[in-house]
């Protein structure tokens, strides 16, 4: 009889060593699962930061170009009142002119447009105050009346 009890208190200890084995086993998978789907979402939440961060970045590098271009489009703008002043300059005029044109529809095409200003009422947030003047007849106080540079948006 001794060499049954023997046999099953090795064959019970051999079961639960490997009951303990497999429920370690177990643990490690499902650990191993855990570790595997938070890697996964770390690198879904890294491939959305990398695109925003590189969208960003194609934004803010243009809108330092667009800057440089809208003082190009300023000073084109006062070339074509001065050379409005001639008569004789109406060629010159005309090609300015549709120089100009084109600049604004080249800024237009990247999301660049102009402030409305004249005529407005003056907004702090938006205008920037250069002098003030009378208000002229049938003027509203307060009111743009000139702009030194067009302001862009």
């Amino acid at each position: 009889m001794r060499d049954f009890s023997e046999k099953t208190s090795e064959s019970t200890d051999q079961e639960s060593m490997e009951s303990s084995v497999e429920v370690t086993a177990a643990d490690e998978l499902k650990t191993a699962q855990d570790q595997y789907l938070r890697l996964a979402a770390e690198f879904e939440n890294y491939k959305k930061r990398a695109q925003k961060d590189q969208a960003d970045y194609i934004k803010y590098a243009n809108e330092r170009i667009l800057k440089d271009l809208l003082t190009v489009l300023d000073n084109l703008q006062r070339a074509l009142q001065h050379a409005q002043q001639f008569d004789s300059a109406n060629g010159l005029v005309q090609g300015i002119e549709l120089t100009r044109k084109n600049y604004v529809e080249t800024l237009s095409r990247f999301g660049v447009k102009e402030i409305p200003s004249v005529g407005l009422p003056f907004d702090p947030v938006v205008h920037q105050a250069v002098a003030m003047v009378d208000a002229g007849e049938g003027q509203e106080p307060n009111t743009v009346v000139a702009h030194h540079e067009k302001g862009h948006y």
